[in-house]
């Protein structure tokens, strides 16, 4: 087959998913089982994949879509328990006696909290905790969807105690000849500690703005006023995070390896930045909060924002008390992730469902129900039926709302995650995967300047995968063997390796299953397209922020790279700082800055 049809051939599944979705904003159920379909009969009729390949990828991708949606339910329930119980309005009081301001909130619960929580757990677990907590003090569900998405970036290179380095680029790397060769005499083991080192650095280096870009995105799509400047106001101490969280993240990777920089970065960053907020210091003099409710766009609204707490003439409840859920939900997502014994016990073969060789492709799938976070969260929302005193009635309402919402987003998932699989197994006696391919195609064309498109393709495996760690291991080899092709030797490809794992994290932020899961859980239907658009802003911002900073790595020393990294950071700024759309109506208008 013709190299440039067959590079058009591998993209067509993806085309179709960005055409539908972002494009035409048809729903994820209908772009996603147009783009099934797309994908199936490319790889059968076009690419020479086998039926029993398509079949078994497929059953794959039903049972990780289970997955998620059994993680999606817990997150609901857990909120759902909190507002039937009457924590919500304490949680509630608690934020606001910390700052009223939004763009703060956001900063703590979405940034800090929502880092800490990646750092445990991964697999979208933050937006599905973050998302609704948001909702529950007053964010709209669309405002909240966004935000925990645009903070999938600088942590998840180190979620689930570093499962995407330790997992995802140990795999894509160990063992092979080609690796071993080059980076001899040093041994495998110290040279990925390396690259972890590397890319925590490349991630400080362009996420310390990533609180700053994340406010003013809230503030210019959910703002009266509808202005990045808004949200810029609050720059001290959106930098003020984003510097309490990177500093230390980076200091753990260098000292401790990959498992810890973005759970202790989360920790560190919330004793540091709560108190501050606190006292006041670096919090903007001016107020932001979103328009009165009858003014905000319907667009804006899930199921999740009718959540009122009438309990108006109940007692309040403890801070601690209200927060105990989530304190038990952090405790235990630690524990079963570090306590080797625990771990071992939940992620054993008696734990595990397998499913093997399905339909003879050699393709297996598997689930440990235990280890889920979906499991966790469901244990924490039971515990709270009993510490909160709840009647069963309250406790009956709250399943039965978690499973609706669940079950709006389940026609979505089931059928964006086997089309993940299928594009992802689609390798037959003929060509390459159809990811493979596309990367192939990219690297003939970026030759020595490969470097700068590195974090790109990082970006498309994640998008297509919905995993950090599954791009790291389908595409780390690819990039290294890249690298030394173009001559930059085992430091210079260790570089070009990190600069997949970067841009493997920022794809996060427009992963469709993350998306679709992440409104699910604040019951948002129908929007996927409009949020990733919205989301291509600040990861286009990290891919093209990560590559010019690793050549400037690569390059050594002082060089116009760095000049060029600082051009386009201040460039993304400004462009945000002068753009604004049409301001709410004149009565809401006031609020954006009272």
């Amino acid at each position: 087959m013709n190299p440039v049809l067959q590079f058009a051939l591998a993209l067509l599944p993806i085309a179709t998913v960005f055409v539908l979705l972002v494009v035409l904003e048809r729903s994820a159920k209908f772009s996603m089982l147009v783009a099934y379909v797309v994908t199936a009969l490319t790889a059968l009729l076009l690419w020479g994949t086998d039926l029993a390949k398509v079949l078994g990828a497929s059953v794959n991708g039903l049972v990780t879509a289970v997955s998620l949606l059994y993680i999606v339910f817990g997150a609901i329930l857990v909120l759902y328990t909190l507002e039937e119980s009457g924590a919500i309005r304490a949680i509630r009081r608690g934020f606001t006696s910390v700052s009223p301001d939004r763009r703060v909130q956001v900063i703590i619960i979405a940034w800090l909290f929502g880092s800490l929580i990646e750092g445990a757990s991964g697999f979208g677990t933050p937006a599905a905790i973050a998302a609704p907590l948001l909702v529950a003090v007053g964010f709209p569900a669309m405002a909240a969807v966004m935000v925990t998405l645009i903070i999938q970036s600088t942590p998840v290179s180190f979620g689930a105690v570093g499962t995407p380095i330790l997992v995802g680029v140990r795999t894509g790397l160990a063992n092979q000849q080609v690796v071993e060769a080059t980076i001899a005499p040093v041994p495998f083991h110290e040279y990925l500690l390396g690259v972890a080192t590397s890319v925590a650095f490349i991630h400080a280096l362009i996420g310390f703005l990533i609180p700053l870009i994340m406010v003013g995105m809230l503030t210019r799509f959910f703002g009266a006023n509808r202005s990045f400047a808004d949200g810029f106001r609050s720059w001290q101490f959106a930098l003020f995070a984003g510097l309490a969280f990177t500093v230390p993240y980076y200091a753990i990777a260098s000292l401790l390896g990959p498992e810890f920089p973005s759970l202790v970065g989360g920790i560190l960053g919330l004793l540091i930045v709560v108190p501050a907020a606190q006292r006041g210091w670096f919090v903007p003099a001016d107020r932001f909060d979103f328009p009165p409710r009858a003014a905000w766009d319907q667009a804006w609204v899930g199921k999740l924002d009718d959540l009122e707490d009438d309990r108006t003439d109940a007692p309040a409840m403890p801070l601690l008390k209200a927060w105990a859920p989530y304190v038990i939900v952090v405790l235990l997502l630690i524990a079963t992730r570090t306590v080797d014994p625990l771990k071992a016990w939940l992620t054993s073969p008696g734990m595990t469902l397998a499913f093997r060789d399905l339909f003879g492709s050699g393709i297996n799938a598997s689930v440990q129900p235990l280890y889920l976070p979906g499991t966790i969260l469901i244990l924490a929302s039971a515990i709270t039926y009993f510490y909160h005193r709840m009647s069963a009635r309250e406790y009956a309402n709250a399943v039965r709302a978690s499973g609706t919402t669940m079950l709006a987003a389940a026609p979505a998932l089931m059928l964006a995650v086997p089309m993940v699989q299928v594009f992802l197994n689609s390798a037959s006696g003929s060509y390459a995967s159809m990811p493979i391919v596309l990367a192939q195609g990219v690297s003939a064309v970026a030759g020595a300047s490969w470097p700068l498109f590195a974090p790109l393709i990082g970006a498309m495996g994640a998008f297509i995968a919905g995993s950090n760690t599954i791009s790291n291991m389908m595409f780390s080899l690819f990039q290294f063997s890249t690298a030394e092709q173009i001559g930059l030797g085992a430091a210079g490809a260790g570089l070009v390796v990190a600069l997949q794992a970067v841009g493997g994290a920022a794809g996060n932020m427009i992963c469709v299953h993350n998306v679709v899961a992440a409104s699910a859980t604040v019951g948002l239907v129908d929007r996927e397209g409009e949020i990733i658009r919205r989301t291509l802003i600040p990861m286009a911002y990290y891919v093209v922020q990560a590559g010019l900073i690793g050549t400037a790595l690569i390059k050594g020393g002082v060089n116009a790279w760095w000049l060029a990294a600082v051009v386009w950071a201040g460039a993304v700024l400004v462009a945000m700082a002068f753009n604004r759309g049409q301001a709410a109506r004149p009565a809401a208008a006031a609020l954006g800055a009272r």
